[in-house]
């Protein structure tokens, strides 16, 4: 016999377990199948945010920062501590202790909301009266029926043609979360989100580590001038980062991993390294989804096809996260997860894609919302910018790191903002306000007439909006 709901969410990622939740707090009867598990095979919802992606990386950068305070700048604040040591293997447990809290957290909340949760792995099986069956393959096979289903199945990490991950000497951002001790070579192959940030992790804590990437300008995807400021301070940190590569041999027969690639002016180098993170992307995941069995139309790279609202071809079907098209971001995810829960519920759910934040959790962090310079040229748009720098902030100089800069970009005529983008300390924390402003859209003269702390890093958001039109408080 099948247990029946109003409404089934296949995965317990951010979009999927937000989703559910959102659902069941608009009172439908709501299940959530998920099939992520813990080492010991109890349930691991999360998806990859929580158990190999945003939450376990932030808890690596965190303590390999405190490492790397602790062993070089320490000494600055007056602070004796002798001589400094990692324990890997500890930091990794701290690490996962953070991961379960979020899983065991996650579950909290499905009871509390009256989510029904599935541990196993869910698949079509067909179109039936009244919604979808859904098969749940788990400890114990169940079959539901939903009227309205959510898929969010998030995304799996891209391998190289030809060299798939063995998690030893190969990894993905799963086996860079587990090594067990500091590598004295490293090699990262992608210079995006997670190829900085776990290369910075491993570079505090002693290793050796060179990011190989094939495009040739650095984070193309960022303000150029923020981009061109990052890089300086990687390559002051010894972070080394080629560009313009092409990967060529990777030989893992022998103890390490030894890579064969020529650099941008077509030089043919070879690398041995202890390890080697590849990080070159993600794939949407519709791996056993059984999408054919009842018609649910996939694009050429596999992501399921949705309209504006995450309506699919099917009635009753949605699709949100790293499965549909959009940046795969974990808090974009969240907002589609809440905006299809009340769109099932009547309502009308919001998601607005030009005031998506986006952060590089590195140090100097990096964070921008909006257009940068070099789209807004590319689009013959007229503009204004503005910028600050911290190291004129009297906050960062007390922080001892006055890395980069807050800028602004305007409309000429109008002084709305189109893009807010920095690099520097806690600017994970100062994007916010450029959201919120963006969001209402706000003028570049808005945040500059709006009392800032004093003193605090948010008055260089301040000042960068003043410069917009060449004004300063120089604080």
């Amino acid at each position: 016999m099948s247990k029946q709901f109003d409404v089934i969410v296949i995965g317990a990622g951010p979009g999927g377990y937000i989703a559910a939740i959102r659902a069941a707090q608009l009172g439908k009867n709501v299940a959530c199948i998920d099939a992520w598990s813990t080492t010991a095979g109890t349930p691991a919802p999360g998806g990859t945010c929580t158990n190999v992606g945003c939450i376990p990386s932030k808890a690596l950068l965190q303590s390999s920062e405190h490492f790397e305070h602790a062993k070089l700048h320490f000494a600055d604040h007056g602070i004796s501590t002798g001589e400094v040591a990692m324990d890997v293997s500890k930091m990794i447990a701290r690490k996962d202790a953070i991961v379960k809290q979020n899983n065991d957290g996650i579950l909290y909340l499905f009871k509390k909301n009256k989510v029904t949760f599935f541990h196993g792995t869910a698949s079509f099986v067909k179109a039936v009266e009244g919604g979808y069956e859904i098969k749940v393959a788990g400890k114990a096979e169940e079959t539901l029926v939903g009227a309205q289903i959510v898929v969010a199945t998030g995304s799996n990490a891209r391998a190289l043609p030809g060299l798939p991950f063995d998690e030893d000497k190969v990894l993905s951002n799963d086996g860079a979360l587990r090594v067990g001790a500091t590598p004295k070579k490293l090699a990262l192959i992608g210079a995006g989100v997670i190829g900085l940030e776990m290369g910075s992790v491993w570079r505090r804590l002693g290793a050796e580590v060179t990011v190989l990437e094939g495009a040739p300008a650095f984070l193309s995807a960022v303000d150029e001038q923020i981009a061109k400021e990052a890089k300086k301070s990687f390559d002051k940190q010894g972070l080394k980062i080629e560009l313009g590569v092409k990967i060529g041999n990777v030989d893992t027969s022998g103890a390490g991993v030894k890579l064969e690639y020529t650099n941008a002016k077509g030089e043919a180098q070879v690398l041995e390294v202890d390890k080697l993170v590849v990080s070159i992307g993600r794939l949407p995941n519709t791996n056993g989804l059984n999408a054919e069995a009842v018609g649910l139309q996939l694009d050429e790279r596999g992501a399921i096809v949705v309209d504006g609202d995450c309506k699919t071809n099917l009635p009753g079907v949605w699709a949100v996260g790293d499965v549909v098209r959009g940046p795969m971001l974990a808090h974009k995810a969240e907002e589609e997860g809440v905006a299809v829960a009340e769109r099932i519920a009547g309502q009308h759910g919001h998601v607005n894609f030009a005031t998506i934040p986006w952060v590089i959790y590195t140090s100097p962090e990096i964070a921008w919302v909006g257009r940068t310079e070099q789209q807004l040229k590319a689009d013959g748009v007229k503009y204004k910018a503005g910028s600050f720098p911290f190291l004129a902030n009297g906050r960062a100089r007390a922080l001892g790191d006055t890395t980069g800069m807050v800028k602004f970009l305007a409309d000429a005529e109008t002084d709305e903002i189109l893009g807010v983008h920095m690099v520097g300390p806690m600017v994970s924390e100062l994007i916010s306000e450029a959201v919120v402003a963006m969001e209402f859209k706000a003028s570049s003269e808005d945040i500059a007439r709006i009392c800032h702390a004093h003193p605090s890093l948010s008055e260089a958001t301040k000042e960068a909006a003043l410069a917009v039109d060449k004004r300063t408080l120089n604080f």
